[in-house]
Order: C-alpha cells, then structure tokens, then sequence
C-alpha cells in the first residue's frame, strides 16, 4: 500500500514543507523492505515522526547545555565543572560521548562527530554506518553524507527496522518492542524505556487514525 503526501502531513503536521521530498523515497522504502501491513506502517511512522522531529532532523543535534549534558550522560559529565567545559559544542561533545563505542575511535579521533547519528532513526557509530554502508554498497566514509538524504534517510531506517526485527515486533502488535529496538538509551546513560516514549505514543494514535 502507498502512503500519501496528503496522510504524511495529517500524521506529522510540523512536515508540511518538507514532506513532499520524502514521499517517494518512504514509499520506495518500505516496499523493498516489507513494511507492508498498515500495523508495521503505523508503527514504522510513528517511530520515525519521533526520531526524525516530523522529517525536519537528518542529523542528530547535539547542541546542549551543560546540565542537559549532566542528565543525559551523568557518567561522563559527573560535574557542572567538565560540563560547561564542552557545552553548546557539538562536535567536541559528540567525540567525547561516543568515543571508543561502536567501532570508533577515542576522543581525539573524531570518529564520534564523524559517525554522528544520520538519517530518520539516526543511525549513529562507525559499525553501524559500515554495515548499513556494505548493505547498500556505499563506502563508510561516504554513508554520513548519504543518510543525510530523502533517499538515504528512509532506506537506511527501513534497512534499520528490518534488521531489527521490527516486522515481526509489529505483526504481534509490540509497540514497545518496537521503540526498544529503535532507542532504548544505548545512545546515553539512561536505563529504562525508549527515549521518548510517550511521544512515539502520540504518533502511534495518529497514524492508527490516519493509515
């Protein structure tokens, strides 16, 4: 089933303008990676409408204060001393929190603002960018620039969901499954539910309403 431009804004209004560059390719997407029944494309947009801020976001923003530092990644910014140290600084900030996970390298390298999260689920490290990249057979170093594309952003998130398990989440009707699997805190040093679970919620009551 296709999905319409018309159906995209009324589940993401805050898309409006952007929205008409992704139809195409969310289609495409879900097609090549059987995202096929209107529960998995219900689930699916509500996972992407958060992750995505409506299709606005295809790059993690990672802008914050030094006590947003302190509550997302308590064990690395222990005090308000080391936090103002890096806030309002993305790329230092990102190079710090992702250094030596993930197949990057340490702080220094650069690898954590290099593999920065990407596309509509922010697809984030270098693993994780190198196999979505050898899946589509584009070269590590090319897939950030890729992600950051209609195109790339919705195969790499339906690439993401398939590999994932997601599917067969939504088939037995797992929402929370489902948002485990796209977010549950990996990405900081948070425990618990997804990130931003009420908020897929909310999508998820639109979609159903609107698919």
């Amino acid at each position: 089933m296709n999905i319409t431009l018309e159906q995209i804004v009324k589940i993401m209004p805050h898309a409006q303008k952007v929205a008409p560059l992704f139809v195409g390719p969310l289609n495409a997407a879900l097609e090549e990676f059987g995202i096929n029944t209107e529960k998995r494309i219900e689930f699916f947009f509500a996972e992407i409408a958060h992750e995505s801020g409506s299709l606005q976001a295809m790059q993690e923003n990672l802008n914050y204060r030094a006590d947003g530092l302190m509550k997302t990644w308590p064990k690395r910014f222990p005090t308000l001393a080391i936090a103002n140290t890096y806030a309002h600084q993305p790329a230092k900030i990102a190079n710090k929190v992702y250094a030596n996970r993930g197949g990057n390298g340490d702080e220094a390298s650069g690898d954590g603002w290099r593999y920065r999260g990407a596309g509509l689920i922010g697809l984030t490290f270098h693993d994780n960018q190198k196999k979505c990249g050898d899946y589509f057979g584009i070269a590590v170093e090319d897939v950030g620039d890729w992600l950051r594309t209609p195109e790339g952003a919705c195969r790499s998130a339906a690439w993401f969901w398939s590999t994932h398990g997601c599917n067969e989440l939504a088939d037995a009707d797992d929402f929370d499954g489902v948002s485990d699997a796209i977010n549950i805190g990996h990405l900081t040093d948070t425990d618990g539910d997804a990130i931003g679970y009420e908020d897929r919620l909310a999508f998820l009551e639109v979609a159903e309403g609107v698919i």
